[in-house]
This record gives structure tokens, C-alpha cells and sequence, in this order.
């Protein structure tokens, strides 16, 4: 953890290549089917990001929905997102995958959390308790459905 403990982050390489793993990732409705935290519900098809300023929705397990502002976008490489609930702005928290090919067949995916911007008290318990563990329980949950596709 880095930054006062306020960024956790992850890496696993995954024997898949960059563009099948990040199609996973950018594209909201694959997120429930490797999502590791049982956290996302659904998400509606046809959501697919494309760049830094699109917004996508999920419905999270507890039956919230969440907007997700996408903040840093590089296409195959690099994917981040700042939730926040419907119609309100982002708390402060952001979600972020970093795509690497290794070679044409493996790539390591680095999955990050950061906290540093969270103002909201309301979440600083479940955000405190989203660590290193956390993020590779969703990196292998992607592993294991890149490397099936």
C-alpha cells in the first residue's frame, strides 16, 4: 500500500493476449462474470468505453446503481474509472487497470485502488478494507475468463 495506505494494487500475468483481457475489462457487462469481490450485479449491455469521459453504469450486489466516470483511457493499455452514485459526483475513489503484453500470448495486468481523493466517511471502512487481496481476487477471476475465451 502505498500513499498513507490509501493505494492498493496487484499484478498477475495472465497468459492471454492484451486485446482479449482488456475487452473484459472496458466492456461493463463482462465485469460481473470476473469480478472477485462480489461486488457488481450486472451491467447493461452496449456500454463498451472508448475514451476518457464516457460514463458506464453497473448495478452493484447490494441493488445500488453506480455511475462509473472513465478518468484514463488508452485503448488495450490502460482503463480507469471513478464511481459514484447516480447523479451525484465521484467521492474521491478510483479503480484502474494497467494492461503490459509480455508477448503475443501473456500479459501482466496490474490492478490498483486508490483513496487518496475519498472524502465521503461513510466509506473509508469498506475502502480501508479493499487491499492487495481484494484486487488479485479480481485478477484472477479475469485470468480465468481470458484464458477460457
Amino acid at each position: 500500500m502505498g500513499q498513507d495506505g490509501k493505494v492498493a494494487s496487484a499484478t498477475l500475468e495472465i497468459a492471454a493476449p492484451a486485446d482479449r483481457i482488456f475487452e473484459l475489462i472496458a466492456d461493463p457487462a463482462e465485469q460481473p462474470s470476473w469480478d472477485g469481490n462480489d461486488n457488481l450485479a450486472e451491467a447493461a449491455t452496449g456500454q463498451r468505453v472508448r475514451g476518457v469521459g464516457d460514463v458506464f453504469l453497473t448495478t452493484i450486489s447490494q441493488g445500488g446503481v453506480r455511475e462509473n466516470h472513465v478518468v484514463e483511457f488508452e485503448e488495450g493499455r490502460l482503463i480507469a474509472w471513478r464511481p459514484s452514485e447516480q447523479g451525484s459526483p465521484p467521492p474521491g475513489h478510483l479503480w484502474r487497470w494497467e494492461l503490459t503484453p509480455v508477448d503475443d500470448a501473456h500479459t501482466r495486468v496490474t490492478h490498483t485502488y486508490d483513496w487518496t481523493q475519498l472524502t465521503d466517511e461513510n466509506r473509508m471502512v469498506r475502502a480501508r478494507a479493499t487491499g492487495e487481496d481484494a484486487l488479485m481476487s479480481s485478477l484472477r477471476g479475469l485470468a480465468d475468463a481470458a484464458e477460457r475465451a
